[in-house]
C-alpha cells in the first residue's frame, strides 16, 4: 500500500459495490484508512474485523436493491461523495457454449448493476455538490482473452457507459472514470487457475507474460481508485485507466 493520508477523504461518504470481493474489500479498507465513511454492499457480508465499515445487502441486478442502498445512505449521511461499482462476475466460455441465461446474468451484474447503482446515486451526489463515480472495466474491454466472450462484451459496455456518464454529469461536478485491471490476485483469478495440475507453474507463466513479471494485488487497484476518488484527480473524468503491469502494451505474438 502507498502512504496513507488519513485526511485525504476525510468527511467523504463512499459506497463500494462488491465490497466482499478481493478488490472491493481492499478499496473499502483503503477508503476507511483515508478518512471516509464507507458502505460496503454485496450479497454476502464481508468480515472487516474491528474496522467500522457499514454493510448493506445488495443484489446489484435489482433496482430495488440500488434504491435501498441509497435510501440508507441518505437517511444516515444525507449525501454521497464516492461510488465505486466493483461488483462483477466472469463466465469462462465462448459464445457458442454460453446460454442466453448466462449471457443475460453477466450483463445484469456487470452492466445493469453499474447503471442502476449509478442512477440512484446521482441525487445524493448532487446533494454533496458533486462527486466521483469509479466503474470497473477491464483490459478485456480493449483486447480479448480466449473463452471470455460475454465478460469482454460486458466490459466494453461499461467503458462506453463510463464516457457517456462523464459527459452527461460533468456539468454537475460529478466525475466518472473506469479502472481497467488486468490479472489481479483475487478469488476470481484463483478460480481461473483451477485446482488440478501444476498450479505454481501456471501462475508463474501468467506472471512471466507481463513486462513487470508479476500480476497485481488488490491493493494496487485500491491505490488508483483512492486517487480517483479524491481531489487530486479533480481534472480526471471520462477516462479508462488501464492498470495491468504493461500486459496490454506489448505485442503478444512477439512472445511466441
Amino acid at each position: 500500500m502507498s502512504a496513507v493520508r488519513p485526511d485525504y477523504l476525510k468527511g467523504r461518504v463512499a459506497v463500494v459495490t462488491g465490497g466482499c470481493g478481493g478488490i472491493g474489500r481492499a478499496i473499502c479498507q483503503r477508503f476507511h484508512a483515508e478518512g471516509a465513511t464507507v458502505y460496503a454492499t454485496d450479497i454476502a457480508k464481508p468480515d472487516f474485523g474491528d474496522t467500522p465499515i457499514h454493510f448493506v445487502h445488495h443484489d446489484v441486478s435489482q433496482e430495488d436493491g440500488a434504491r435501498n442502498v441509497m435510501n440508507q445512505v441518505r437517511d444516515d449521511q444525507g449525501k454521497l461523495d464516492i461510488l465505486v461499482n466493483a461488483a462483477g462476475i466472469e463466465a469462462e466460455k465462448t459464445i457458442e457454449d454460453t446460454s442466453l441465461d448466462e449471457w443475460n446474468h453477466s450483463f445484469a451484474i456487470n452492466v445493469n448493476g453499474t447503471f442502476l447503482t449509478s442512477k440512484h446515486a446521482l441525487p445524493l451526489m448532487r446533494a454533496a455538490g458533486g462527486g466521483s463515480i469509479i466503474n470497473f472495466g477491464s483490459y478485456d474491454g480493449f483486447i480479448a482473452d480466449p473463452s471470455l466472450a460475454v465478460y469482454c462484451a460486458t466490459k466494453g459496455a461499461v467503458h462506453a457507459l463510463t464516457k457517456a456518464m462523464a459527459c452527461d454529469h460533468g456539468p454537475e461536478g460529478i466525475r466518472v472514470n473506469a479502472v481497467c485491471p488486468g490479472y489481479v490476485d483475487t478469488p476470481m483469478l484463483r478460480s481461473f487457475f483451477g485446482d488440478s495440475g501444476d498450479i505454481e507453474s501456471l501462475q508463474q507463466a501468467v506472471r512471466d507474460v507481463h513486462p513487470l513479471r508479476t500480476y497485481g494485488q488488490p491493493q494496487d487497484i485500491a491505490n488508483l481508485v483512492n486517487w480517483l476518488a479524491g481531489d487530486e484527480a479533480r481534472y480526471a473524468s471520462g477516462q479508462l485507466w488501464v492498470i495491468d503491469g504493461g500486459l496490454s502494451a506489448q505485442a503478444q505474438q512477439m512472445r511466441l
